[in-house]
């Protein structure tokens, strides 16, 4: 049993035999292969990184049920912005010390494992040809491993390094983990390599890595460690030597390269940029290979992997944005709202704001679609309230359009949904760019005028300008306003993508965000008394709502404000808010077992 639970701590990656049981070797038609009559042709290599291309824990497939792909991800992780109808235990301090797996098992380091062989074995096949037939092979191995221990040090922090096959006598068994800032050396280092290795994706889409998806990822590396360095940079999360300079600057400059690329070559870019609806529309398509913002996207195939998103995201998914994402948005001249501005209805939260707001929730203005291929066209009317505690409802009153593929007449049957996966945008790394030269404190108008106001002029919205005056709405009191500016166009523009959680844990930000703080929706005064009838004819298919909506708007409840307490009291009884551990819930605990095997692991900050 000991020998057993050795194979596990060892990322799990010399479980098995990789000539006959490895999971790649499980698929057809590779079953029955073995080393000795693999690794002959760059075609081998193909077959086998293709598998990895359809590893969950490599790039998400999102093929659930109850998923609405990345639009859901904010609110399933915990965020601020985007809540599910139960709320985030990790978030309240419940997360408790496993006693094995929970991320570090036997199958969460099997991804890992199979890369290395890869790496270990691909060699064979470039002596028999070149390493320019290869090395585009490499690149993409050399892709997921970054992306593999990314996530893992999102997670663990210091992390055990492995870049071969791990064997039953390997050194790193007994080791102690490798500090963070060291892994994320490490692993920009693989992406430097393939960003050198990858072709560009300017040539048209395959669905296979590019460069410039390689940069995008270096890019969103590089921010997230040189601000959780530069943010923890007082507390226990630290490592020992701050780095947070080296890897912002790391940022700005593969960000900046890959703006010079657009600017001298036309790719990447943004879409539709001054179109009515563009902001809407990036997001319900179900194939970007013309796109020029998209970079890399899953492609899904009916009767295979397919994504059933629509059927929840035409009736709330059981999730929505929360009262701190909508009072976000600024006024469309680009000044912030006033407290207490008018938001008693839908139609008055959207009136003369960011246009990003009224294409990232649904209004009730015949504009905004449940399905548009229907006869007649069925258009939203109020939220799915009447959906009660499910997937089928949405718990805040500002139910999710973003993402929506209303382009039917009514749901995906299983099996048949389509809307493709978006994994890096163009607008992610204009962003990143962004944030990095503010937090470097060398932010130009130029630097602006290149980044966000690009993607402001997306939707008409003004300028930012360097010059930002202190905004009463700023949630980080002790920063920089121009600092502070660039967040809350990161809040706004990628908003329910699933960046959300990640930025507060970065910035170490869950003290000012998440602590003693109640997620509250909109008002419930706007759908008491709501008639379904003085919609008609477009609410005619909600008409049989009425009894069960009335019903669940009846039993909301609200705070002083008269704001939906999404969670009732179910979290510390409705009066306490998150009770989030700053000393200890950014990251996850090691498990027990794993512990016992290794002491040279330590356990992380406060668990």
């Amino acid at each position: 049993m000991k020998t057993i639970k050795y194979v596990s701590l060892a990322f799990a990656l010399l479980a098995l035999n990789v000539s006959c049981n490895d999971d790649f070797m499980e698929r057809q038609p590779l079953d029955k292969i073995s080393d000795g009559n693999y690794w002959k042709t760059t075609n081998d290599l193909k077959l086998y990184l293709n598998s990895l291309y359809d590893k969950n824990e490599l790039l998400a497939r999102e093929d659930g049920w109850g998923s609405i792909g990345p639009y859901g991800w904010d609110a399933d992780n915990g965020s601020d912005t985007e809540v599910r109808y139960t709320y985030n235990t990790r978030m309240n301090g419940e997360k408790t010390i496993a006693d094995d797996s929970d991320g570090w098992g036997t199958n969460d380091w099997a991804p890992l494992r199979s890369i290395n062989y890869f790496l270990d074995h691909y060699k064979t096949v470039e002596e028999a040809t070149s390493f320019d037939a290869v090395k585009q092979y490499v690149g993409e191995a050399l892709f997921f491993r970054a992306g593999f221990y990314f996530e893992k040090l999102k997670r663990y922090g210091d992390l055990p390094w492995a870049e071969t096959t791990i064997e039953m006598d390997s050194d790193v068994l007994q080791a102690a983990r490798t500090s963070r800032n060291q892994i994320v050396e490490n692993i920009l280092a693989d992406l430097d390599k393939a960003v050198d290795y990858l072709p560009s994706g300017k040539g048209g889409w395959t669905g296979r890595l590019t460069k410039e998806t390689a940069m995008a990822l270096q890019s969103r590396i590089a921010l997230y460690e040189g601000t959780w360095e530069k943010y923890h940079a007082g507390d226990d999360f630290r490592p020992a030597t701050n780095k947070s300079q080296q890897f912002l600057e790391k940022a700005a400059a593969v960000s900046g390269q890959l703006i010079a690329l657009s600017e001298s070559s036309g790719y990447p870019a943004l879409d539709n940029v001054g179109v009515e609806n563009g902001y809407r529309d990036l997001f319900n398509q179900e194939n970007y290979s013309t796109s020029k913002e998209v970079m890399f996207w899953r492609k899904y195939e009916a009767g295979a992997v397919n994504s059933i998103w629509d059927r929840y995201s035409s009736n709330g998914a059981g999730r929505g944005a929360t009262k701190s994402l909508i009072d976000s948005y600024l006024k469309a001249d680009g000044t912030p709202v006033a407290a207490g501005y008018d938001d008693n209805s839908l139609l008055k939260i959207v009136e003369n704001r960011d246009p990003r707001l009224g294409q990232t929730i649904q209004i009730n203005d015949k504009k905004h679609y449940r399905w548009d291929k229907a006869n007649p066209i069925f258009y939203f009317t109020a939220p799915a309230f009447d959906g009660w505690d499910s997937e089928e409802s949405c718990p805040t009153g500002y139910q999710i359009y973003k993402g929506h593929n209303f382009r039917y007449a009514d749901a995906r049957a299983a099996g048949q949904g389509l809307q493709a996966l978006i994994y890096f945008r163009y607008g992610e790394v204009l962003l990143n760019y962004a944030e990095a030269k503010a937090e470097l404190g060398t932010i130009s108008q130029d630097d602006l005028d290149k980044s966000i106001n690009k993607l402001r002029k997306r939707v008409g919205m003004p300028d930012l300008t360097t010059n930002v005056a202190k905004d009463p709405n700023f949630e980080f009191s002790s920063l920089k306003p121009i600092i502070q500016a660039v967040r809350r166009e990161r809040k706004v523009e990628l908003a329910c993508e699933g960046f959300r959680v990640d930025d507060i844990f970065r910035w170490a930000a869950a003290g000012e965000l998440i602590v003693g703080k109640t997620p509250v929706g909109g008002k419930k005064a706007t759908w008491v008394g709501f008639k379904f009838s003085n919609y008609l004819p477009e609410a005619t298919p909600d008409l049989s709502r009425q009894a069960k909506f009335d019903e669940r708007v009846a039993a909301l409840e609200t705070d002083g404000n008269g704001y939906i307490k999404i969670f009732k009291n179910t979290l510390n009884k409705g009066t306490e808010g998150f009770k989030f551990k700053v000393n200890r819930d950014y990251l996850f605990p090691i498990p027990t077992n794993q512990l016992t095997l290794n002491p040279n692991l330590k356990q992380n900050p406060g668990w």
